[in-house]
């Protein structure tokens, strides 16, 4: 235990044995979150989330730095400040807005937001509080992620984006999803370039009269012969 405990204090000294294992281990861990990202094929992945952690540990590294010696008179929250701001534009980078109306990124930007942070903290010498961002991270990402598509697939509502044959699909599909004790509550006709010149691409938000699993309304469409593809937003 002992031993341990000395192993932390020398970590998170400000020697640069000490400092260059803390930006080792940043790098590492910004590289496991871009890991993460890359397997669900999102815009940036590990060498992205790599280089966002070991250039925020390298700036707060410096900052502490800076701020040790006596004739600078370094402001020690100059840097880390514009470590975030900064981090803030790139990741809005990754966010998008499609002609479905999804929004796509969202996860990604404050996953590099919160990697910047995490990489500030271990930079600093705040190497316990970096570890646990690290797993909270993971945990939110891997595990999170799956309970949130377990909540969302029992809503009781709905969002699909619908291609359908121009003549009278669209009453047809009001048709259907009535018969099916589905209240449609907005409809709009997307911008989106259908997969068929003679399709139109619809969105519907639907509001169900009882919980129940959106792949079975996704398989009740799909089974239509006016419909030619449908999804889920």
């Amino acid at each position: 235990m002992d031993e341990a405990l000395n192993v932390l204090e020398f970590l998170e000294s400000s020697s640069d044995i000490a400092v260059g294992i803390r930006l080792i281990i940043a790098t590492f861990f910004g590289s496991l979150i871009g890991w993460e990202r890359i397997v669900k094929r999102h815009s940036a992945g590990i060498k992205t989330f790599a280089l966002v952690s070991l250039g925020s540990a390298v700036a707060t590294a410096l900052n502490i730095y800076l701020a040790q010696i006596p004739e600078l008179s370094a402001d020690v929250s100059r840097i880390p400040a514009g470590v975030v701001s900064g981090i803030g534009f790139l990741g809005a980078g990754t966010i998008l807005v499609t002609g479905r109306q999804q929004i796509k990124g969202l996860t990604t930007a404050a996953s590099l937001w919160v990697t910047s942070c995490m990489g500030m903290a271990i930079g600093g010498g705040y190497l316990v509080i970096g570890v646990v961002c690290f797993a909270l991270v993971m945990i939110a990402n891997v595990i999170l992620l799956h309970l949130s598509h377990r909540v969302e697939d029992n809503s009781k509502y709905m969002s699909v984006y619908v291609e359908v044959n121009k003549n009278k699909g669209v009453n047809k599909l009001i048709q259907t999803l009535s018969a099916e004790n589905c209240k449609i509550s907005s409809m709009t006709k997307s911008k989106e370039k259908t997969l068929q010149s003679s399709d139109a691409a619809i969105i519907v938000d639907i509001d169900f009269d009882r919980r129940r699993s959106h792949k079975e309304i996704l398989d009740i469409l799909n089974a239509q012969e006016f419909v030619n593809y449908v999804e889920e937003i």
